[in-house]
């Protein structure tokens, strides 16, 4: 999720520089990415076992413009189970439609997960890409469905952002924006390594006496370089 201050300030750097490191990135196909940016450890990263049900589910990189219809409305779903609550009660407000054009945005890629029967239960989608300047891979979602909860996947997820991050010279660092509301997601950010990012905004008077308090955080976590 990114507010629409940064979505507006990201589609104008998208502009400048075609020829960075980071649009080069965006442009790779799928198998491409995999290889120079997500560098799996194992050829058997697709492959995914529930430590609570030994059940196994494949995972899955894909563009956006790459990603069945079928899939993306499962994902579009699976963020108005988890999420509608959190945005309905932030300033922003649950724009369904807005949230649907973000999920097709062209350079976001996503990591799909599927049980054995082919049905979507899980999803991360990432982009590398700018935040006030700076290089990042941003996670946009991430949501599991309920019975993923506590195994350990979401973990394995973000570390396929962190490999991103790494593999991704000039970028340094993951980025995320989380509702204060969701105590549970800050929780698990924060022991996955975490923090108030610098370019979170902070609380300030406006004219009139009037206070902005911020309904969201904008997290990061510094990765180390791959090579």
């Amino acid at each position: 999720m990114k507010t629409p201050k940064q979505s507006a300030k990201q589609s104008v750097k998208r502009r400048r520089a075609v020829t960075n490191p980071i649009e080069r990135a965006n442009l790779k196909d799928d198998e491409t990415f995999i290889k120079e940016h997500l560098c799996p450890s194992t050829p058997t990263w697709t492959e995914w076992f529930s430590p609570k049900t030994n059940e196994k589910y494949s995972l899955n990189l894909v563009q956006s413009g790459n990603l069945d219809p079928e899939d993306l409305e499962v994902c579009f779903r699976l963020v108005e189970e988890t999420s509608r609550l959190d945005y309905e009660a932030s300033t922003i407000g649950w724009k369904p439609a807005k949230k649907l054009a973000e999920m097709k945005s062209p350079e976001l890629r996503y990591i799909t997960v599927k049980d054995n029967a082919g049905s979507l239960r899980g999803f991360t989608s990432l982009m590398p890409t700018y935040e006030e300047g700076e290089p990042v891979v941003y996670c946009y979602e991430i949501h599991l469905k309920p019975e993923l909860h506590g195994t350990g996947l979401a973990r394995t997820l973000i570390g396929y952002l962190e490999n991103v991050a790494a593999n991704t010279p000039p970028i340094e660092k993951v980025m995320l924006t989380c509702y204060l509301s969701n105590q549970r997601a800050l929780a698990f950010y924060k022991k996955a390594g975490f923090e108030k990012d610098e370019v979170s905004p902070e609380p300030r008077k406006l004219r009139f006496g009037k206070m902005f308090i911020p309904d969201y955080v904008i997290m990061s976590k510094t990765i180390g370089r791959s090579h």
